[in-house]
């Protein structure tokens, strides 16, 4: 199945509220940990993790 919306991230700690509107949820905290994406539960945004140097990791 084909997520909602693809958004691309630079850091593997993201939030997600739906974007607003009539997809809106609850803000939430999504950790990709090794993964290279994470998909909300609540809407099904697939979060991806840009390529290259400036990525952002949690400390």
């Amino acid at each position: 199945m084909k997520p909602a919306e693809e958004i691309e991230v630079s850091a593997r700690e993201i939030s997600c509220d739906g974007g607003g509107g009539a997809s809106s949820h609850p803000r939430i905290f999504l950790n990709m940990g090794d993964k290279e994406f994470i998909d909300c539960p609540y809407c099904g945004r697939r979060f991806v993790l840009k390529e290259g140097p400036d990525v952002a990791t949690a400390h």
